[in-house]
């Protein structure tokens, strides 16, 4: 019997990592654009398919504003409630990771954070980057490899 590796293990510690990272994380989920649930590394903030399907949700409002505005194609968006973050980011044209993190934590920092490791979950889902397609500002793009 032969045991596979997890074709996901990259993808999952850099979840991980991020939580770790930066402090007030309590979970991430990377999610498709139509709310079905990729990966998560949770651990309070709600069931992984729900928030999969949330950011899926503010994706599609996000993106609406974006076309109305004529702002162009989705980046990221965030909110703030009165205990806690959620924020959800473009992994791809065709991918989303959502962080959940309490009211203490450091949204700069997250953001900082958050933005370097989409390009690399781009890479290790073998997802298209965002910076290909042109979305990111140039000083991010240029960090996705580090």
């Amino acid at each position: 019997m032969t045991v596979q590796a997890d074709p996901f293990k990259a993808a999952r510690a850099e979840l991980a990592a991020l939580r770790h990272a930066v402090s007030g994380v309590q979970g991430c989920v990377v999610a498709g654009v139509d709310g079905l649930l990729i990966l998560h590394d949770t651990v309070a903030g709600g069931e992984p398919h729900d928030l999969a399907a949330l950011a899926a949700g503010a994706h599609g409002i996000s993106r609406t504003c974006g076309t109305a505005l004529h702002q162009g194609g989705f980046h990221e968006c965030t909110m703030r409630n009165q205990k806690g973050y959620m924020a959800v980011y473009a992994v791809g044209e065709l991918a989303l990771l959502a962080v959940v993190g309490d009211d203490t934590l450091n949204i700069a920092r997250l953001h900082l954070e958050a933005r370097q490791a989409t390009a690399r979950l781009a890479r290790h889902l073998e997802i298209r980057p965002v910076a290909d397609a042109g979305w990111f500002p140039a000083e991010v793009a240029d960090r996705r490899d580090s």
